[in-house]
């Protein structure tokens, strides 16, 4: 007989203990996290996570497989019967869209305004898209005339912009965009990971044909799950691809048929079960505070937050009112200060994560989170008060103000 379970003729040697380390319960600090996400998580959502494991293909967690597809299109705002969670964070929604909705030669036009226009331009690139980027400055957004202008000029299958682009605090309007799309023949895919739950969104009233979320932001859930939709517009072309998507991971066909979307169920991979549950309660609570409320919030908490920090002296990074996402605030880096010292003040002293910029706002700007959980008066109150000590440690406030 072999030792153990191991197979006749494999050498069961001496274990190699080296790396064995009893470590003990894991410790994990408590911080109040009012960067760029994640935010910190409900407590009824982490309650929700140590519930009892059920079988990925069990009735009772179908079920909340229903219930999060029915939240979704409250959140999203539509009536598609084509919502679910994809497994994994917003970059798995992001990467999914681009790989089910564009077809090898195909064009897509990219709203680049940050850092997740170029992101989506190099995974576009890598399915064999045609990729063509409208620009603008970091700060800015795009006009109606910019997409009137490169829809005719370039006739793309794809349009793809973000509501809340992160790297720079930019709200992106969506006003019209859906209308000019479908005159064009062209899908609007949407970016909505910083800004679903935060700020109005309308899928069906304005023409949006795909949009992905992620978890950890306003809706207050740990990352590992992305909101996702499709119209039946962008359905019919995921249908009608001539060749398979380039991916078996995010074949939304595939993904598709596990949620139910063709009245039957398949087994397409293990559903992160616990992470699931945590999305099953975060909508729950959307639902229980209601969109308008939490939209209403969201803006009161980023109200309070600037007046505080006009105060400081400090100024947004975008220059125009309508071009600032409030969920991500960019915060303009005063001549003379050392942002990042900043920040560790912040940490060390008030248990507070600030971030930094991205991308093409390095060294730039300060980015404050008020999303979800986080939204709260108590949280913004904190934020001025480590702006304040900070600024005034590196002398660039009166103490006394």
């Amino acid at each position: 007989m072999s030792r153990y379970a191991a197979r006749p003729g494999e050498e069961v040697p001496p274990i190699d203990e080296a790396h064995r380390k009893v470590l003990g319960p894991i410790e994990v600090p408590q911080r109040i996290l009012m960067g760029p996400g994640p935010s910190n998580a409900h407590p009824r959502i982490l309650n929700a996570q140590s519930l009892p494991l059920l079988g990925h293909m069990h009735p009772p967690f179908l079920k909340i497989m229903d219930d999060i597809q029915e939240g979704l299109r409250y959140l999203f705002q539509t009536n598609s019967k084509y919502t679910l969670l994809i497994s994994g964070t917003g970059h798995n929604g992001m990467e999914a869209s681009i790989a089910n909705l564009i077809e090898p030669g195909e064009t897509i036009l990219i709203g680049t305004n940050g850092i997740w226009g170029e992101r989506v331009a190099t995974m576009a690139e890598r399915y064999g898209a045609n990729v063509v980027q409208m620009k603008v400055a970091p700060g800015g957004s795009f006009s109606q005339e910019d997409f009137k202008k490169s829809l005719a000029e370039h006739k793309p299958a794809v349009l793809f912009l973000v509501q809340g682009e992160s790297s720079t605090g930019v709200h992106q309007s969506l006003a019209g965009v859906g209308d000019l799309c479908h005159e064009h023949g062209t899908l609007l895919v949407v970016d909505s990971v910083a800004s679903l739950g935060g700020v109005p969104f309308f899928a069906d009233k304005w023409g949006v044909d795909c949009s992905y979320s992620g978890s950890q932001k306003c809706l207050s859930a740990p990352p590992g799950a992305a909101p996702f939709m499709l119209s039946e517009r962008a359905f019919q072309k995921v249908q009608n691809r001539k060749v398979p998507p380039q991916t078996y991971a995010l074949d939304i066909n595939l993904i598709g048929d596990y949620w139910g979307w063709f009245n039957k169920r398949f087994y397409h991979h293990t559903g992160p079960i616990s992470t699931f549950y945590a999305l099953r309660e975060a909508l729950t609570l959307v639902a229980e505070e209601g969109l308008e409320n939490m939209w209403k919030r969201h803006q009161d908490m980023a109200t309070q937050l600037w007046e505080g920090l006009s105060k400081l002296g400090l100024e947004p990074y975008p220059a125009k009112e309508e071009d600032r996402i409030i969920t991500v605030n960019t915060v303009k880096v005063p001549e003379g200060v050392d942002w990042a010292a900043l920040i560790k003040n912040a940490m060390d002293t008030y248990s507070v994560e600030l971030s930094g910029g991205l991308g093409p706002s390095v060294g730039k700007v300060w980015r404050v989170g008020v999303m979800g959980y986080n939204a709260r008066p108590q949280n913004i109150e904190l934020v001025i008060a480590a702006f304040r000590d900070g600024l005034q440690k590196q002398g660039k406030l009166p103490l006394s103000q």
